[in-house]
């Protein structure tokens, strides 16, 4: 096996790949005969190098931000959102999705799940969903909210199957809300949407079904995250977004991706699933991420396992009988 696999394996020609991408994404809107895209900014990584990539392969008037802030958004998020879409010249408008969030009773319907196992949850109390880590233990592992009461005091309650599910359901309406306004402003514009998940995120289906996964182009889903940043210098995306650290922005607390969903901080988490991609055993990764062998196949089974239960977030609908091709 190769002795010098590590971060250096993941590097790119991040010139040729931008040109490679963004010949895609011309050819494509050319070929559905759209005028331009559609891009929805997180102030995160992903969704910046989206943007940097089509308005390198359409030009900046081609190019449509959208700003989709709501009650439980970091402060900072817009700012640093509308920081990208200064910086590539493009226009941009915000859509506030609190009303519709409130309209549909996804915060009620959040809260209301989190009382099944906090009943004194309500006005002023703040919360997240957490897992521990996968590399700590081979053992089951379950969510469990941390709730942050008025005064700042925490309590960690462990989530039932009913309580975990409700959470999850209510704030998927943030990621269906949001693409809802995507497909809004792409048929207003005759402009395709795009999809902002990087490699990780798509192999280990951390996205929305018919919410922030569902996109007519997708441009950074082959990507590892690593690459994912190393193009955002390339490119030009504002340094405030390329030294924030990644944040799902959907919970009232801070939380990390990792603590969220994924095993590790992404840059070790892209070379365990660069490893079991190429073949590459436990020993040789565990050298490659700091960890012994035994973590690192925890890792490669937490992997396998997410893709098991994630696939069908990758199936389209199912038909009950033939129907001729188009």
């Amino acid at each position: 096996m190769d002795a010098e696999f590590g971060m250096s394996t993941l590097a790119l020609d991040v010139e040729a790949e931008a040109d490679r991408i963004s010949r895609t994404i011309a050819d494509y809107a050319q070929r559905v005969r759209r005028k331009g895209a559609v891009v929805a900014l997180s102030g995160g990584i992903d969704s910046s190098v989206v943007a940097g990539l089509v308005t390198r392969a359409l030009g900046p008037e081609r190019v449509f931000g959208l700003h989709m802030p709501e009650r439980d958004s970091s402060p900072e998020t817009l700012e640093i959102s509308q920081s990208v879409s200064t910086a590539f010249g493009f226009e941009s408008t915000v859509e506030d999705i609190t009303p519709l969030l409130d309209a549909v009773g996804a915060y009620r319907r959040r809260d209301d799940a989190i009382r099944l196992v906090c009943p004194e949850y309500g006005e002023g109390y703040r919360s997240k969903i957490v897992l521990p880590s996968v590399i700590d233990s081979d053992t089951f592992r379950l969510y469990s909210v941390v709730v942050m009461d008025p005064s700042g005091t925490q309590e960690r309650y462990r989530l039932t199957p009913e309580a975990y599910l409700g959470i999850v359901a209510a704030t998927n309406f943030k990621q269906r809300a949001r693409k809802m306004f995507e497909y809004y402003h792409a048929d207003r514009l005759n402009y395709v949407t795009t999809g902002t998940p990087n490699r990780l995120e798509y192999d280990q289906g951390f996205f929305v079904k018919l919410g922030d996964g569902s996109a007519d182009i997708k441009p950074i889903a082959h990507l590892y995250k690593t690459q994912v940043y190393q193009l955002a210098e390339f490119l030009g995306v504002p340094e405030e977004v390329r030294s924030r650290p990644s944040t799902t922005d959907t919970y009232s607390l801070p939380q990390s991706q990792e603590e969220f969903y994924f095993s590790l901080p992404h840059d070790r988490m892209d070379l365990c699933l660069y490893a079991l991609n190429n073949g590459i055993d436990a020993e040789t990764t565990a050298a490659a991420v700091d960890l012994t062998a035994e973590q690192v196949q925890r890792v490669f089974n937490d992997i396998e396992q997410k893709r098991r239960t994630t696939a069908y977030l990758h199936e389209g609908p199912v038909l009950a009988g033939d129907i001729p091709e188009l």
